[in-house]
């Protein structure tokens, strides 16, 4: 099963709503580049896929993590920080763009 590490700022809506609705297909992690709590070293090592949500945080991660950055495949969905955790809109919108990358 592939392993996908799920990323947005904070780690409470974006990428939380992605690892809940994807972890029957994948094993499912997420984390936060702006919370008390940032995505690890550790955290990316496990992925064989990282997704973010903004293309800014996949440069945040080349600058954190630069090793790590030229050794994962780390796909940006493009979706703006504008909704809930598990809103309707935002589950719709995560499982066609990664339906459409994986």
């Amino acid at each position: 099963i592939m392993k996908v590490l799920f990323i947005c700022n904070q780690n409470q809506n974006r990428s939380k709503t992605a690892e809940n609705i994807f972890k029957g297909r994948f094993q499912t992690k997420s984390a936060g580049l702006y919370n008390g709590k940032p995505v690890t070293e550790k955290q990316l090592s496990w992925a064989d896929i990282v997704i973010v949500m903004e293309d800014a945080q996949r440069s945040e991660i080349a600058k954190r993590f630069p090793k790590h950055y030229l050794q994962k495949r780390i796909l940006s969905l493009g979706i703006p920080d504008v909704y809930h955790y598990n809103q309707p809109e935002l589950i719709d919108i995560l499982k066609s763009k990664v339906n459409e990358l994986l």
